[in-house]
């Protein structure tokens, strides 16, 4: 039985393992699209490891397998209408073991995050046999999470303390991983997506349509990773060099992929990684896969 089918009515006990494993291939496989995508400003890819020393591709590999179980177990979760403190749990146990993967690195706290609450939305509308439309995930996230999401600070979901992410969406008042959550992530799903879906309807392939749709969250997002790194300015130039991309034919138009390269390598001189948009990315790309799968 294909997957797809699994989600055309209310998922059973004999089938939610079956949706579960789906869900959790989707969202390691869309971890691994946001990872071989180049050239990615400042960000790890298969071709080089950006504006980071302490970790690369195969860094990048040994964590997102080290999350294939805690997929397949949020997915499950949220089946189950789980209570936030369950899915923090389980996003505290996928810490630990991508931690002991990486050796100590942070490769995928973000993914953990926004990607579980993706995974228990997916997990949820499937038993309830509804079709996983943006509109039918968003209701979810809100009807069973928003409100704990608004109470309960992101540090408490998957970190002892506060991540420089975190600190710094404080800092300069900026809505961060938390704010995306409670919005039902409108980064995702009205800027990833949509300018995913236009390049695809204009005849990208599935490469150059991932590329811009990154390019066009690093125009719109105020990336906390990258106020971490360097501050206003930096982001500002971020913001400029990927909207200048973009009203340059993006990857429609002759040398883009020069042009885009370029700015990785400005970025990754500057030491300037935007985390939060990769993770926005990987976010959107398991939402275009898994209704694809799940129609």
């Amino acid at each position: 039985m294909k997957a797809g089918s699994l989600v055309r009515r209310p998922a059973s006990a004999w089938s939610q393992s079956n949706v579960a494993r789906a869900i959790g291939r989707v969202a390691v496989r869309s971890l691994y699209l946001e990872l071989v995508l180049h050239p990615k400003p400042g960000l790890v890819s298969l071709h080089d490891s950006g504006a980071h020393d302490d970790m690369d591709a195969s860094t990048f590999m040994r964590s997102l397998f080290s999350l294939r179980t805690y997929f397949i177990a949020v997915s499950r979760a949220g089946m189950n209408a789980a209570p936030m403190a369950e899915l923090r749990r389980l996003g505290l146990d996928a810490e630990a073991r991508m931690l002991s993967a990486t050796g100590g690195v942070n490769t995928h706290r973000g993914a953990i995050f926004t990607l579980g609450l993706l995974s228990a939305a997916a997990g949820r509308a499937a038993m309830q046999g509804q079709q996983a439309s943006d509109g039918a995930l968003r209701d979810v996230l809100a009807r069973y999470w928003q409100r704990d999401l608004i109470a309960v600070p992101i540090p408490a979901y998957v970190a002892a303390a506060p991540s420089h992410g975190q600190q710094v969406a404080a800092r300069f008042r900026v809505a961060g991983a938390r704010g995306e959550a409670v919005s039902g992530f409108p980064s995702v799903f009205e800027t990833a997506l949509p300018a995913l879906r236009w390049a695809l309807a204009r005849g990208a392939d599935e490469e150059r349509a991932r590329l811009h749709a990154f390019f066009a969250l690093l125009a719109k997002v105020a990336d906390t990773n990258v106020l971490y790194r360097g501050g206003a300015e930096a982001l500002d130039d971020v913001r400029r060099g990927a909207a200048a991309f973009l009203a340059g034919g993006s990857v429609f138009a002759g040398g883009w992929r020069e042009r885009a390269l370029a700015l990785h390598r400005k970025c990754s001189r500057e030491r300037v990684s935007p985390g939060g948009c990769a993770d926005l990315l990987a976010a959107a790309c398991f939402v275009h896969q898994w209704q694809a799968v799940a129609r």
